[in-house]
C-alpha cells in the first residue's frame, strides 16, 4: 500500500521535448509579472493587473534558492521598469533610460531574493509583501537620495484599496496591493492541493485566505477617512498653463516666450473675470519654470511678472529659476504680491540627479554628453514650503518631489489647507511620464486629505479634490487656464499624524522574517555539523 502510495504521489518525469519549456516557465512567469505590473500603472485604468502580476511573481519565487530568486526579481524588475521608465531616455537617447532601469532593477532583484528566502516561513505572503515594501523604501533613498518612481501604490489611484493610502500612507496602501496579489496565489495553491484529495493544513489555508480578505475588509473599513468636505470654507484658484515654444530639452532656449506666454494667460484670465465669464479667483499658481529668467536679476521679466499679476490682481505662485552670483542655482517658487511684489520663497529640496544636477560629472560624461546640457548643478532648499495666500496656507510640492512621502506630508504638518504640485514635464513630450506623476498627486490627496493643484507648464494641469478624484484638468501642450472652487481642510489622517512610521514597522517585519530565516539556516547547519560530528566518534572506535 505504501509502495502503491508513493508512486501515485511521485511526480512523473517530464517528456525530454517539454523539459527546456519547463525550464522557460519560472524566467517566463517573473517577466510577465513585470510587465503586468507595468500595465497596472496610468494612463491605463488597469489598477488589478497588479493582484495577476504578484500572483506570478509568487508562484516563480516560492521555494527558490536565493540566487534563483535574485534572477527572477531582475527579470521581473526589467519587464516592470523598462517600459515605466522610456520617458527617460525621450530626449537624451537610451543610454540613461538603460542605466537608471539596469540600477533600479537591483533593488526589485534584491527584493524577490528576500521574497524566495521567507516564502518556506508560515503566513509567507506577509513577509514576502513586507520584504517588497522594504525594497521600496531603500530604492527611494539610495543611491543619490533616492528614486521612488514605481512604488506599487503610485499605481492604485483608481483602486480599490486607495483609502488604505490615508491609514498609513504608500507604504500600507502598496503592502496591502502586494499580500493580495501574493495571497491570491497561495489561495490557489491551497485549493489546488485540496483538489488534489492532499492533507489540507488548516492553518496554511486560513493564512491564505487572510492575506486576501483581510486587506480587502481594511479597505471598506478605510473608506470614512476619504472626506472631501470643505472644513475651513473654500478657495477659488485659478491654474496657469502657457505652453512652451517646442518639446525637448532646448525649450529651455525660449525662456523668454516661456515666461511671455505664461503672463498673456494669465492676462487673457483678467479679462475672462472682468467680463464675467470666469470668477475672479483668490489667488494663482503658475508653474514650475514658468520663468528661467531670474525676475531678481532680470529687470524685464520682473516687468512681464509684475503687470501679469497686477492685471489679474491676485497673489500669484511664479516658478523661477534664480541664479546667485556665486553657488548652486535654486529651483523657486515666488509668492508675487500685485502691490509688493516678490514677498516669499521656497526652493525645491529634492533636486533630481541628473537632471537638476550631475553626481560624478567627469565620469557620466564618459558615456554621455548631454551631461554639459546641466552647465551649472542646482542646490536643494532646506525650509518647508507653505505660502499664505489671501488667507489660505498653500503647500508647495515641486514635481518630482511628489514621488518623495515627506515632501507632501511637511506642508501638511506645517499648516498647508491645500497642497500645490508646480511641474515641468515638457522635457518628457507626451510620454506617460505626465500621467504617472499624476497619479502620484492623487495618491497625495487621499493620503492627506487636502486638494491638490497641479499647475503644469505644458500639461496636465488639473485640479484634485481631497477624495483624489480629477475635477478639472487642461489637455497636452496647449495653452489654458483652470479655475475651480476647491475644499480647504485642516485635520490630519492618521497618515499624516504617523508619518514614517508604518514603513519603518513594515520594514522591521521583513527584517524579522529573514532574521528567522538566517537563524534557521544557521540552526541547519550546526545540526549538519554535530550529525556528522557524532557519526565520527561512533566509527572511531570501529577503526581501532
Amino acid at each position: 500500500m505504501s509502495a502503491t502510495m508513493t508512486s501515485v504521489d511521485a511526480p512523473r518525469p517530464a517528456p525530454a521535448a517539454t523539459r527546456p519549456l519547463r525550464r522557460l516557465a519560472r524566467p517566463g512567469a517573473a517577466a510577465l509579472g513585470g510587465v503586468l505590473l507595468f500595465a497596472s500603472f496610468p494612463p491605463r485604468p488597469l489598477w488589478w493587473l497588479a493582484f495577476p502580476a504578484f500572483a506570478l511573481l509568487g508562484w516563480a519565487l516560492r521555494g527558490r534558492r536565493l540566487r534563483v530568486g535574485f534572477g527572477l526579481g531582475y527579470l521581473a524588475g526589467l519587464g516592470f521598469l523598462l517600459p515605466l521608465l522610456v520617458w527617460t531616455g525621450e530626449e537624451v537617447g537610451p543610454g540613461p533610460w538603460l542605466a537608471l532601469v539596469a540600477a533600479e532593477a537591483l533593488f526589485v532583484a534584491l527584493s524577490c531574493m528576500g521574497i524566495s528566502a521567507v516564502s518556506r516561513l508560515p503566513a509567507w505572503p506577509v513577509w514576502a509583501a513586507a520584504v517588497w515594501i522594504a525594497g521600496e523604501a531603500a530604492r527611494a533613498r539610495v543611491p543619490f537620495g533616492g528614486f521612488p518612481w514605481g512604488k506599487i501604490a503610485f499605481g492604485q489611484a483608481d483602486g480599490f484599496f486607495l483609502p488604505l493610502a490615508a491609514v498609513g500612507g504608500t507604504p500600507v496602501l502598496g503592502f496591502a496591493v502586494v499580500l493580495c496579489g501574493f495571497g491570491l496565489y497561495e489561495t490557489g495553491r491551497q485549493a489546488m492541493a485540496f483538489r488534489r484529495a492532499r492533507p489540507l493544513p488548516r492553518g496554511a489555508a486560513a493564512a491564505a485566505l487572510l492575506a486576501l480578505l483581510v486587506p480587502m475588509a481594511a479597505a471598506l473599513a478605510a473608506r470614512p477617512l476619504v472626506d472631501d468636505s470643505a472644513e475651513d470654507g473654500t478657495a477659488t484658484v485659478a491654474v496657469i498653463q502657457g505652453n512652451v515654444p517646442r518639446l525637448g530639452l532646448d525649450f529651455n532656449a525660449q525662456r523668454r516666450a516661456v515666461l511671455d506666454n505664461h503672463a498673456r494667460r494669465t492676462e487673457q484670465l483678467a479679462k475672462d473675470v472682468e467680463a464675467g465669464k470666469e470668477p475672479k479667483p483668490d489667488f494663482v499658481l503658475w508653474p514650475e519654470n514658468s520663468s528661467d529668467l531670474d525676475p531678481y536679476r532680470n529687470a524685464d521679466a520682473r516687468l512681464v511678472i509684475d503687470e501679469a499679476v497686477e492685471a489679474i490682481g491676485v497673489p500669484t505662485v511664479v516658478g523661477a529659476v534664480v541664479t546667485p552670483e556665486t553657488g548652486k542655482l535654486r529651483n523657486t517658487l515666488i509668492e508675487w504680491d500685485p502691490a509688493r511684489g516678490p514677498v516669499d520663497t521656497y526652493d525645491k529640496r529634492h533636486v533630481q540627479p541628473f537632471g537638476e544636477y550631475i553626481p560624478m560629472r567627469s565620469l557620466v560624461r564618459i558615456f554621455n554628453s548631454d551631461v554639459d546640457r546641466v552647465r551649472r548643478d542646482f542646490g536643494p532648499g532646506d525650509e518647508v514650503g507653505v505660502f499664505d495666500l489671501a488667507g489660505t496656507k498653500v503647500g508647495l510640492v515641486t514635481c518630482f518631489e511628489a514621488a518623495f512621502d515627506d515632501a507632501a506630508r511637511d506642508t501638511v504638518t506645517h499648516g498647508a489647507q491645500l497642497i500645490s504640485v508646480p511641474s515641468n514635464n515638457a522635457t518628457f513630450g507626451r510620454s506617460e511620464m505626465t500621467y504617472q506623476q499624476l497619479a502620484m498627486s492623487r495618491v497625495r490627496a487621499v493620503e492627506h486629505s487636502r486638494s491638490v493643484v497641479v499647475p503644469v507648464t505644458s500639461g496636465v494641469s488639473a485640479v484634485i479634490t481631497p477624495d483624489g478624484e480629477i475635477v478639472e484638468r487642461t489637455g497636452m501642450f496647449t495653452p489654458g487656464a483652470l479655475v475651480a472652487e476647491v475644499p480647504l481642510r485642516s485635520s490630519l489622517t492618521p497618515a499624516t499624524r504617523l508619518g514614517g512610521w508604518p514603513e519603518l514597522l513594515l520594514v522591521l517585519l521583513a527584517a524579522g522574517g529573514l532574521g528567522a530565516v538566517a537563524a534557521g539556516a544557521v540552526r541547519k547547519r550546526r545540526r549538519t555539523v554535530d550529525e556528522g560530528s557524532g557519526t565520527d566518534a561512533a566509527a572511531e572506535p570501529a577503526k581501532r
